[in-house]
């Protein structure tokens, strides 16, 4: 296994990094407004990708190792990675992750929500705040001192007390130049391992969770990951740098 290698930045790496996210954050405001029932997933792409070509910025998933869209664009049971398509239409009650990355002047900006489709159950509901509720939780120990997997054990505790799955097949990741640096980020663990969180670090904290078991498989597209009982998922990511306090969320 090679060494990890997990960068600091530089005050004007994180600024241009800011501005990135500052960019991204408005493109997910934009589209949490216009899901709607007989949308089609494809649609959302298209706009989401107008949107940050208008900011001068590159949609970073598209193309990326193949990946066919600028926007990942997974329903219900889809966990990450869902192609969105022409032929898929959202309908009233569905829930829908929307993970993208933009790079602006080389850095890289990368967050997700989930979303409800008009009306959703009250397990869809809470699926969802959960997800965002064990982010809040894991980042109370994203500061200097804390090790990384502190945040994974504190992510895990608050999933599974609401009796959710956490996926073990995914993780966070550092982020800066590139969009998967060192260190990864487990959404479960013990807490006291991994590297010493330092000022500088910057990372895209992720809790991906699911209704039932946490297990996954990939479909035939090599892409798009569902949970293997058919349970609905939920994405919760901002880009948050490690400071000499509390994190700054660069996305929210």
């Amino acid at each position: 296994r090679k060494e990890m290698s997990v960068s600091i930045k530089t005050a004007s790496e994180i600024e241009k990094m800011r501005h990135a996210c500052h960019l991204l954050e408005q493109v997910h405001d934009e589209l949490g407004k216009v899901l709607r029932p007989g949308m089609s997933t494809w649609e959302i792409n298209r706009l989401g990708e107008e949107m940050i070509r208008s900011f001068g910025c590159i949609p970073n998933f598209l193309n990326y190792n193949g990946y066919p869209a600028a926007i990942c664009v997974s329903v219900n049971d889809e966990v990450v990675h869902g192609i969105p398509s022409a032929k898929r239409f959202l309908k009233e009650g569905d829930i829908v992750s929307l993970d993208l990355v933009v790079e602006n002047h080389g850095y890289m900006a990368d967050a997700a929500r989930t979303y409800g489709v008009g009306q959703i159950s009250k397990t869809a509901s809470r699926l969802i705040e959960t997800a965002r509720k064990a982010f809040f939780d894991g980042i109370q120990f994203a500061r200097e001192g804390y090790r990384l997997s502190d945040i994974s054990s504190a992510i895990q505790k608050t999933v599974e007390g609401e009796g959710f799955g956490v996926i073990r097949d995914f993780v966070g990741h550092g982020i800066g130049s590139s969009m998967h640096e060192d260190p990864q980020i487990p959404n479960y663990g013990k807490p006291g391992k991994g590297p010493r969180l330092q000022q500088g670090m910057t990372l895209a904290i992720e809790p991906m969770i699911t209704q039932g078991s946490y297990e996954v498989d990939v479909l035939e597209d090599d892409w798009t990951a569902v949970t293997i009982d058919g349970g609905l998922a939920a994405h919760y990511e901002n880009t948050v740098v490690i400071t000499d306090g509390e994190p700054q969320l660069l996305t929210l």
